[in-house]
């Protein structure tokens, strides 16, 4: 076995070009489908979470948001990348670390996805639904009927391949970023100070790192687009070979540089909108930052455009968590002793997803929250700390020991750890 994987891998090598060919359309397809996995709905919600701490926690965040962003999703690329060609995240796991490590982290890396899109799926639901009757005037349809068309027309997309799912996303993107960018410029003469009011006076030491832990996991899982980067990085060894890596890391960072700008000029000019009050009045009343600006100015356009922009945000996040989710599905059923064809298992795995996610978008449970917030551990551990300890552990990771960011990205990864954990317990 480990002879065919290594004459596979002399392949992949005989194939690879000899030097890297200039940024082309293929490379920026990627870069906007990694932007739109990780910048969906839960950056809707970034400003209120991240804004509520004062001005000083949000600037530490502000700058400690690209180095957490990228080093961490550069370290889980590496990790897959440094699997035989074509191994997926989960085969990559069981090739470094055995059959029942394999089918634990398989197990993990599904339940820490499948969540998610299941949220997703409701809040796709209860968005257009909104949407018909408060904007458009229209009674919608009956709630099962609505979310079965609106998940039909998704996994129609998912039907049509990897590659165009990512297409979708990245078209999908150029609108979402114009209406943040709209949505930033539009609030500039309304900026009264805001968040400002709290720079004249330094926090506490102990208040600041206190709401800094509290807070990191929020930055963390707001940029987070792990569920594709397994899927990312076999394409990027398939197209690229011995160089995978290199282009890798060059998408990622544009990905990632693009990420924080436009999200972070969005946070700040919220927050220098709104009063740390008026922040804390919309956490309490449950709502996203523009369902609450919309309320907060009366202004038609904001209203209208503001469930446009959630449906597109929440239809790219729904995507690219597809990958993930329907990847680790894969890999448990491949676990499980069964050896279906392809095909067969492409769409045993799409119904299992049609079913469940039109009868829980169908029930709208209140639970789901939690749901999402159980699986925040999960998804810091594969995402920070795995990569870590592969580094340490695995002597196809051996080149990456010794560098300064693993400490940082091992730090975070704890952090967000302990805060989820502490915010479920307290």
């Amino acid at each position: 076995m480990n002879d065919q994987a290594n004459s596979v891998d002399e392949r992949y090598e005989a194939a690879a070009p000899a030097s890297l060919s200039s940024w082309n359309r293929h490379d920026t397809t990627w870069m906007l489908g990694l932007f739109g996995t990780a910048i969906g709905a839960g950056t809707l919600f970034l400003p209120i979470n991240a804004g509520l701490g004062g001005f000083w926690p949000l600037l530490i965040l502000a700058l400690l948001a690209f180095p957490m962003t990228f080093y961490a999703h550069r370290g889980l690329t590496c990790f897959v990348l440094s699997g035989r060609a074509g191994a997926d995240i989960t085969e990559v796991v069981e090739e470094h670390f055995g059959i029942k490590a394999g089918a634990l982290i398989t197990l993990l890396y599904f339940f820490a996805i499948f969540p998610i899109l299941l949220i997703y799926s409701v809040a796709l639901t209860n968005t257009v639904g909104s949407f018909l009757e408060h904007q458009l005037h229209i009674m919608p349809p009956p709630r099962a009927i609505l979310s079965l068309v609106l998940i039909l027309g998704l996994l129609a997309v998912v039907r049509c391949g990897e590659q165009m799912i990512v297409k979708a996303m990245s078209l999908m993107v150029y609108p979402f970023i114009v209406a943040l960018l709209f949505l930033a410029v539009f609030l500039i003469p309304h900026w009264n100070g805001g968040i400002l009011a709290t720079a004249s006076t330094l926090p506490e030491p102990s208040a600041l790192l206190h709401t800094l832990w509290l807070a990191i996991p929020v930055m963390v899982f707001s940029f987070n687009h792990s569920p594709i980067i397994s899927a990312f990085a076999v394409d990027q060894k398939r197209r690229y070979g011995v160089h995978a890596e290199e282009r890798s890391s060059q998408i990622l960072s544009r990905a990632h540089a693009l990420m924080v700008v436009m999200v972070l000029f969005f946070v700040f000019s919220c927050v220098l909108t709104l009063s740390p009050e008026q922040l804390a009045e919309a956490k309490a009343q449950n709502l996203s930052i523009l369902s609450y600006l919309a309320n907060h100015f009366s202004n038609p356009t904001i209203a209208f455009a503001a469930p446009l922009i959630a449906f597109v945000a929440i239809s790219k996040s729904f995507l690219g968590h597809y990958i993930g989710a329907s990847e680790g599905l894969k890999g448990l059923i491949v676990k499980s002793g069964r050896r279906p064809t392809p095909k067969t298992l492409d769409r045993m795995t799409a119904a299992f997803m049609l079913v469940v996610c039109w009868i829980v978008a169908t029930l709208n449970p209140s639970i789901l929250g939690m749901i999402e917030t159980l699986g925040g551990p999960v998804i810091a551990s594969i995402l920070f700390l795995m990569p870590m300890y592969a580094i340490r552990k695995v002597p196809a990771m051996a080149r990456y020991r010794g560098q300064a960011s693993n400490v940082f990205v091992t730090l975070v990864g704890l952090v967000a750890i302990s805060a989820l954990i502490y915010s479920l317990t307290a």
